[in-house]
C-alpha cells in the first residue's frame, strides 16, 4: 500500500483509521525508547550491541581528552604565571631538553594506540556484516524511504505523517493518535514504520533512486548513506521491544528535514503475525539465514 497519496484521497479520519490498520503492531502499546529529547544533549538508550560499544567508546575518548584538555591548560596558566617578565626577568638560555622531548613524543603515541586498540574492534563488529535473520532493502527518495522484505515479500513507502504541509495540524494530530503516538512524535512518525523481530539479525541494504540519502537510527548505533547505483548494508539486533525513530542525516533536499525513520522492534510472534496481515510470506524458521551479494567498491 503506497501512503503517499492517502490523505489526499482519503478525509483524515479515514486516513487515520487506514493506518491504524496498516501498523498492526501498534496495538501492542510499544514503549517510545529511541526518540530525541527536548533540550537533551546525550545519546538515545542504546538498544543494540554495536550501539552499547560505540556508546561506551565515545565515553572513553571523552575522558582521555577532557583529561588532556585540563592538563594542557593547567601547563599553559602555570607558564604564563611562573615564566612571564615580571616574575622571570631574565630568560633562560637553553634551546632542547631531550627527555622533555621525548617524552612528549612518545605519550601521544601511547594514547593513540591504547585509543586505536579500543576503536578497532567496535569499528570492526560494526563494518562485519553477520547472515542475516531478516533482510531489508531500503531506498532513499527525495523525501521518503521505500523498504521491500525480499523473503517475506513485502514492499511499502514510509512517509512522515503530515507530508506536504509539514506543519502540526488538528488532522496530523488525530492521525498520530490513531497510531497510538502524541504530537511529540510529529516529524518523526511514518505512516508505515519498518517492523522488525527482537533478537534477530537484521542486515539493511541500502541505496538511494536519485540524490545521496542516510539512513541513521541513533538508538541502534547505524548510520549509513544510500548513493544511488551503489549497495551498502548495515545491521543491527534490537534487543528491546519498543518504538525507535531516526532520520535521513545526508543533506538531500529542500524536505530533508521531513525524511524520518519509524522503527518497530517486536516479538517474533508479534512480527510473523505483522508480515501474515500486510500480505507477506512468513519465512520459515528451519530455513537458513539469507545473504545479500553487495557491489564491491
Amino acid at each position: 500500500m503506497n501512503m503517499r497519496l492517502l490523505s489526499k484521497s482519503l478525509g483524515a479520519t479515514a486516513a487515520a483509521m487506514v493506518l491504524a490498520l496498516a501498523g498492526a503492531v501498534q496495538a501492542e502499546d510499544l514503549p517510545i525508547i529511541g526518540q530525541p529529547l527536548d533540550k537533551g544533549i546525550g545519546f538515545q538508550p542504546a538498544s543494540t550491541i554495536v550501539a552499547e560499544h560505540t556508546f561506551a567508546l565515545e565515553h572513553m575518548i571523552l575522558i582521555i581528552i577532557s583529561v588532556i584538555v585540563v592538563f594542557v591548560t593547567g601547563l599553559l596558566i602555570w607558564v604564563i604565571v611562573r615564566y612571564n617578565q615580571r616574575a622571570n626577568p631574565k630568560p633562560a638560555s637553553f634551546t632542547h631538553n631531550s627527555p622533555l622531548e621525548i617524552a612528549w613524543t612518545l605519550v601521544p603515541i601511547l594514547i593513540l594506540v591504547f585509543i586505536g586498540a579500543y576503536s578497532l574492534p567496535v569499528l570492526f563488529k560494526q563494518e562485519e556484516i553477520p547472515v542475516a535473520e531478516v533482510s531489508i532493502k531500503a531506498t532513499g527518495n527525495q523525501w521518503y524511504w521505500s523498504y521491500e522484505y525480499p523473503k517475506e515479500g513485502l514492499s511499502f513507502d514510509a512517509m512522515m505523517v503530515g507530508a506536504g504541509e509539514n506543519r502540526l495540524t488538528p488532522e496530523v494530530e488525530e492521525q498520530l493518535k490513531a497510531m497510538g503516538l502524541g504530537k511529540e512524535q510529529f516529524l518523526l512518525a511514518t505512516d508505515n514504520a519498518v517492523v522488525v523481530p527482537v533478537g534477530k539479525i537484521v542486515v539493511v541494504t541500502v541505496t538511494g533512486a536519485d540524490v545521496i540519502h542516510s539512513w541513521k537510527v541513533p538508538a541502534f548505533g547505524v548510520m549509513q548513506d544510500a548513493v544511488p547505483g551503489r549497495l551498502a548494508q548495515t545491521w543491527f539486533k534490537v534487543d528491546k521491544e519498543g518504538i525507535y525513530f531516526g532520520q535521513c542525516s545526508e543533506l538531500c533536499g529542500k524536505d530533508h528535514a521531513y525524511m524520518p525513520i519509524m522503527v518497530k522492534a517486536v516479538s517474533p510472534e508479534a512480527y510473523d503475525q505483522w508480515v501474515t496481515e500486510m500480505g507477506g510470506t512468513v519465512a520459515d524458521a528451519g530455513a537458513a539465514p539469507s545473504t545479500v551479494q553487495v557491489a564491491s567498491n
